[in-house]
């Protein structure tokens, strides 16, 4: 962690919601993969049906990003951090403007690296896998997969945390609380972006809460280093 700069690091998080909004409105045959996909996971008492609500938004084969969100730190003179977010209805569009806005800073910057939390397990490959399905190719940066460990432009806090002890769990929320780094107090969190898209279409209102998210993971890294947090009159919202 030490070894990283500041400057370097692309810190991202991706919302994700289920293809349909409920399970009967997949088709007969997406009903049938829904189900062979699941009937081993399912808790006492729940139907595939149900499940789909629960769980469909962070199954790639059955789920979409509506909204991505990158930030990264500036010096001028003090510490500040910029977010942008690519949101909406047609995943291709918010896949293909993140490809670009990453090409564009890989052209300034060939030692930048992927920060966020759980995005080794999550974000990352629920990424390339959503590219694949939209038939976009999967660019060198992201083809992990190819690289060897110590290859990979990643900064996990997340894995970080864990420090090898691969038992351990601990959420974005409790690593900022424990680390006494600010973190937002939203009127939602991740189990409820599902309703809020299907329900209340309020890309918005996900938007909001994608970006805290990253400028909490900006200052968890830097607490990580042993540096000063982003006050939030320093972090930029960029539309």
């Amino acid at each position: 962690m030490q070894h990283i700069r500041t400057e370097d690091i692309i810190i991202i998080d991706i919302e994700t919601v289920s293809e349909k909004p409920v399970f009967s409105e997949l088709e007969d045959y997406w009903q049938q993969l829904w189900q062979g996909k699941v009937e081993k996971q399912l808790p006492a008492d729940v139907t595939a049906s149900d499940f789909y609500e629960q769980r469909a938004g962070v199954m790639a084969e059955f789920s979409k990003i509506v909204c991505i969100s990158m930030g990264y730190f500036m010096k001028e003179p003090q510490l500040r951090m910029r977010i942008k977010s690519f949101y909406g209805h047609d995943e291709k569009i918010i896949l293909t403007n993140f490809l670009e806005t990453m090409l564009k800073i890989e052209g300034r910057n060939n030692k930048w690296c992927f920060a966020g939390h759980n995005i080794k397990e999550f974000d990352i490959p629920f990424i390339c896998r959503r590219l694949l399905i939209n038939r976009i190719p999967i660019p060198r940066f992201l083809d992990f997969q190819n690289m060897k460990p110590w290859e990979t432009n990643l900064v996990d806090t997340f894995q970080y945390w864990r420090f090898g002890d691969y038992k351990n769990f601990t959420s974005l929320k409790l690593l900022a609380a424990a680390l006494d780094v600010p973190s937002p107090k939203d009127d939602i969190d991740g189990s409820m972006v599902g309703k809020v898209y299907w329900q209340e279409n309020d890309l918005e209102r996900i938007k909001i809460y994608c970006q805290k998210d990253v400028a909490t993971v900006g200052n968890i890294f830097l607490r990580l280093k042993g540096k000063g947090l982003v006050h939030p009159d320093d972090i930029e919202y960029v539309k």
